[in-house]
C-alpha cells in the first residue's frame, strides 16, 4: 500500500460545491481507497492504496464524486515524494517561501504560454512556472494579488489548485506518517 494525496480544486469555497469531509472519507473508502484522512475543507485527502497509476487513481476518484455528487471536481493525485520535490524545488527564499502558495497543475502548460505568462509582471508578486507547478509569492497578500488562480488557469490554458505554505507543510507531515 502506498500513501497518496488527493488534491481538489474548487470545493466548499463561496458556497460552491459542497462536500461535507465525513461524506468524502465515505465515499474515498467505499471506493476502495484506505485509511482515508482528509485536512481542512478545502479538498486534502490521504488515502493508502495498491494502484500506482496516478491518472487512474484520479479519474476514479473524480468518477466518484460526479457520480455521489452530480458535479465535476477536479482532482490531481500526488505521493508524498511528489509534494516533498514539489516544496524543496520552490526558488524564493526562506522568509517568502513560508508566505508562498504552491499552484499544483493538472498538465503541463504549452513552452509559448509559459514564456508569455512569464513576461508578464505585477507589483509586489513573483511567480516561477515549472511543468508540475507555479510557485507564487505576494506581499499584499492571495485576496488582493492580481495573479489567482483563475489567473493562471486562464492565461495557460489549464487546471490547477493552489494550497498555502502551511497546508503543504501538514500535507508532508501527514503523508510521511504513514
Amino acid at each position: 500500500m502506498k500513501t497518496y494525496i488527493a488534491l481538489l480544486r474548487g470545493i466548499n469555497v463561496s458556497g460552491q460545491k459542497k462536500i461535507p469531509m465525513a461524506e468524502l472519507r465515505e465515499l474515498f473508502s467505499g471506493s476502495g481507497l484506505e485509511n482515508v484522512q482528509t485536512y481542512i475543507q478545502s479538498g486534502n485527502v490521504l488515502f493508502q492504496s495498491s494502484e500506482d497509476n496516478l491518472q487512474k487513481l484520479e479519474l476514479k476518484i473524480h468518477q466518484a464524486i460526479k457520480s455521489h455528487f452530480d458535479f465535476d471536481v477536479p482532482v490531481v493525485v500526488k505521493t508524498h515524494e511528489d509534494l516533498q520535490s514539489i516544496f524543496d524545488g520552490c526558488p524564493f527564499s526562506e522568509e517568502k517561501k513560508k508566505n508562498s502558495y504552491f499552484t499544483f497543475l493538472f498538465e503541463s502548460p504549452k513552452q509559448e504560454a509559459i514564456e508569455v505568462v512569464s513576461g508578464l509582471s505585477f507589483p509586489n508578486e513573483e511567480f516561477i512556472i515549472t511543468p508540475e507547478c507555479i510557485y507564487f509569492y505576494s506581499a499584499i497578500g492571495y485576496g488582493k494579488a492580481k495573479c489567482s488562480n483563475n489567473f493562471f488557469e486562464r492565461k495557460l490554458k489549464i487546471r490547477a489548485t493552489a494550497r498555502n505554505y502551511k497546508t503543504l507543510v501538514k500535507l508532508l507531515a501527514l503523508s510521511e506518517a504513514n
